[in-house]
C-alpha cells in the first residue's frame, strides 16, 4: 500500500502541550491541523473521552447481559421521558425540507458531484463509506473546508475536466465516526483520541463560522449510538464546543441514525437528550441489521435468513421503521427514511430497468408511511425519490402526520425475520464481504458490487451472518450444515472465480490477500469481533513512533 511521504514537521512532533501528532504531514495538512485545532480537540478529548470510554465498557456489560438470556425492553427508568408533553427545538429552514439525501465519502470529485446533485441534502461521510487512512481523514477535513465556504473546485488529474460548486448546492451534512472508532494518529496525554471527536471538532472548528454567514449551520449525523446516555454525551459535547467558540446555544444540529436494536428502545430517550440539537433520527437500515445478528450471535433462535430475504417489509423492520417516524413527529422532530442501496446498471438494460422500480417501491413504502425524506446511494436515482416524495408530500414534511394508528411493543421490534439459508446466500456474503474489505484496504470505503452500493454496514452484515450460520450450526436449503470447511470450499471457489473475472494481475496486485485474511478471521474467530474495521483499521494506518 503506497502512503504520501512525510514532510516537514519530522514525526512524531508535539503540535501543543500533550497533543502528539503521528501522521504524515502532507502540503496543506497543516491549516487543518493548526495548533489552534489540535487545541480545540485535545480540550474536547480530555474532557468528554473518559466518559466515552465508560460507555463502551458499559456496551460490553449490556452485551454479557443479553448473552445470559435478558432480552432489551423499553426502560422502566425513563418512563417519565416517554410520557412527558415534551418537543425537540425547530430546525432552521434549510433543513425544512429534506425529502432527498445522498451521501457519499469526503473525496473532493465526490462532494462536489454530491452537492450538484440535485438532492436536499448531502451527508459527508467520515464513517461507513470512508476508509479511514490518515490522508483520507485530513484531506476529507481539506475538502469538507472547501465545501463549506461554497467555493470548491477541483479538476481532474486524467480527464481535464473542472468540477465546481453550482449556485443552489444541497445543505451539507457530516458524519463524523462513531464512539467505537479512535484516531490512532493523534496521541493526546499519551492515548489515541476519540475519531468521533476528531472528525466533529475539526469541522466545526474551522467552518462554523463560514456556515452560519452563508445561512446555513453546523449539522451532523451521529452514529452506532446504543442508548440515551450516548447521545448525552453528544449534547455534552455540543454544548461544550459552541461556548469555547462563542456559538449560540443550539446551533448545531445532529440527526441520529437508529441503526442498532438497542437504540431502537430509546428512540424518545435519544431525542430528548439532543432537544435542543436534534434534527430528527434517520432508520440505519443495514446496521440496524447487523446490529440484530450481533446482540443476539448467541442464541439460537435468533438465527437469521440470507440478508436478501430480510427487507424493510418484513415484521420487525417495518415495526421499527413505524414506531420511529410516529416517535420523531410526536416530538417535531424528522424521520428520515433509510438508504437504497441499487445503483444504475449501465451494461444491462433489463437489470438496469428493474433497478429502479425496486428504489421506486422502497420511496413509496417510506412516503405512504410518513417518512419526511429519504436516502439513495446514486446520483442517478435521486429524481425517482424525488418524484414519490414529491407526489405524496406536498409540504416540506410530514411532521403533522402523528401515526397514532402505530402500536409497537417489545414483541415487534425482537420478532425475528424467517426465512431461508442457501448455498447462494453464503457465497454472496463471502463476495461481497472480501471484495469490499479488498476495496477497503484500497483507499475505498463505498463499492459498487452486484448492482448495489456496498458499505462497511453491509460488508458486516456479511461476515456476521456467516459467523453466526457458524456458530449455530444452521443448515442450508439442500440439508448441508454450514462450517467452516464448506465456508472455506466456496471461498476458494469463489475467489478462483473472482481472479478470472477480473484477471491475474488484478487480482494478485491488489489487496486479496489481506482481505481474505480479516474476513476469515471476523467471519470465523471463535469470539465475534465487534466491528471488522476495527482490525481493518490497524493495517491502513501510519503510526511514527
Amino acid at each position: 500500500m503506497s502512503h504520501p511521504e512525510a514532510t516537514s514537521p519530522e514525526l512524531p512532533f508535539e503540535a501543543v502541550p500533550g497533543v502528539i501528532v503521528r501522521g504524515p504531514m502532507a502540503p496543506g495538512f497543516e491549516q487543518i491541523l493548526s495548533p489552534d485545532a489540535l487545541a480545540f480537540v485535545a480540550n474536547l478529548e480530555r474532557r468528554f473521552g473518559p466518559t466515552r470510554v465508560k460507555l463502551m465498557t458499559a456496551r460490553d456489560v449490556r452485551q454479557r447481559q443479553i448473552d445470559a438470556g435478558d432480552l432489551p425492553d423499553f426502560l422502566p427508568e425513563t418512563e417519565t421521558v416517554r410520557r412527558g408533553n415534551w418537543k425537540v427545538e425547530p430546525v432552521p429552514a434549510d433543513l425544512q425540507d429534506r425529502r432527498v439525501e445522498i451521501t457519499g465519502p469526503t473525496d473532493r470529485k465526490m462532494v462536489i458531484n454530491a452537492l450538484n446533485s440535485g438532492a436536499n441534502v448531502f451527508m459527508a461521510d467520515c464513517e461507513d463509506s470512508l476508509n479511514p487512512t490518515w490522508d483520507n481523514i485530513v484531506r476529507g477535513q481539506i475538502n469538507l473546508r472547501d465545501a463549506a465556504t461554497g467555493a470548491m473546485t477541483y479538476t481532474d488529474p486524467d480527464s481535464g475536466k473542472d468540477y465546481r460548486l453550482n449556485d443552489n448546492p444541497a445543505v451539507l451534512v457530516v458524519r463524523p465516526r462513531g464512539w467505537h472508532l479512535t484516531e490512532e494518529h493523534v496521541l493526546v496525554d499519551g492515548q489515541p483520541m476519540s475519531g468521533g471527536l476528531f472528525d466533529f471538532g475539526l469541522y466545526f472548528f474551522h467552518n462554523v463560522r463560514a456556515l452560519l454567514e452563508r445561512g446555513t449551520g453546523p449539522y451532523f449525523y451521529l452514529p452506532k449510538m446504543e442508548s440515551h446516555l450516548e447521545a448525552r454525551l453528544w449534547a455534552e459535547v455540543f454544548d461544550a464546543a459552541e461556548t469555547a467558540l462563542g456559538i449560540k446555544h443550539g446551533t448545531i444540529k445532529a440527526t441520529v441514525l437508529i441503526e442498532t436494536i438497542l437504540a431502537a428502545f430509546e428512540m424518545e430517550e435519544i431525542l430528548y437528550e439532543l432537544r435542543e440539537y436534534s434534527s430528527g433520527l434517520n432508520c440505519g437500515r443495514w446496521d440496524y441489521i447487523f446490529s440484530i445478528i450481533k446482540k443476539f450471535r448467541n442464541r439460537p433462535d435468533f438465527v437469521m435468513p440470507d440478508r436478501g430475504e430480510v427487507t424493510m417489509t418484513v415484521h420487525a423492520l417495518r415495526s421499527y421503521s413505524q414506531l420511529l417516524i410516529k416517535t420523531c413527529h410526536r416530538r417535531g422532530a424528522h424521520a428520515m427514511g433509510g438508504m437504497a442501496a441499487q445503483i444504475p446498471i449501465k451494461s444491462d438494460p433489463a437489470a438496469n430497468e428493474a433497478a429502479p422500480e425496486k428504489v421506486r417501491a422502497d420511496k413509496l413504502r417510506e412516503a405512504g408511511d410518513g417518512h419526511d425524506g429519504t436516502w439513495v446511494a446514486h446520483p442517478g436515482l435521486a429524481p425517482i425519490a424525488r418524484e414519490v416524495f414529491d407526489a405524496a408530500m406536498p409540504a416540506p414534511n410530514q411532521l403533522g402526520n402523528l401515526r397514532d394508528d402505530v402500536s409497537v411493543d417489545a414483541g415487534d421490534l425482537l420478532a425475528v425475520p424467517t426465512g431461508s439459508i442457501s448455498e447462494e446466500g453464503l457465497r454472496n456474503n463471502i463476495r461481497v464481504g472480501v471484495q469490499y474489505i479488498e476495496a477497503w484496504f484500497g483507499g475505498n470505503g463505498c463499492v459498487p458490487l452486484y448492482n448495489l452500493m456496498e458499505d462497511a454496514a453491509t460488508a458486516e452484515i456479511c461476515r456476521s451472518q456467516i459467523w453466526q450460520w457458524l456458530r449455530h450450526g444452521a443448515n442450508l436449503t439442500d440439508g448441508r450444515t454450514v462450517d467452516e470447511a464448506l465456508v472455506i470450499t466456496l471461498l476458494d471457489e469463489e475467489m478462483a472465480a473472482l481472479k478470472e473475472t477480473l484477471g491475474a494481475a488484478r487480482y494478485d496486485g491488489g489487496h486479496f490477500a489481506d482481505a481474505i485474511e480479516v474476513f476469515m478471521d471476523v467471519a470465523t474467530a471463535p469470539d465475534f469481533i465487534d466491528f471488522l474495521t476495527l482490525p481493518a483499521y490497524q493495517r491502513v494506518t501510519t503510526v511514527v513512533d
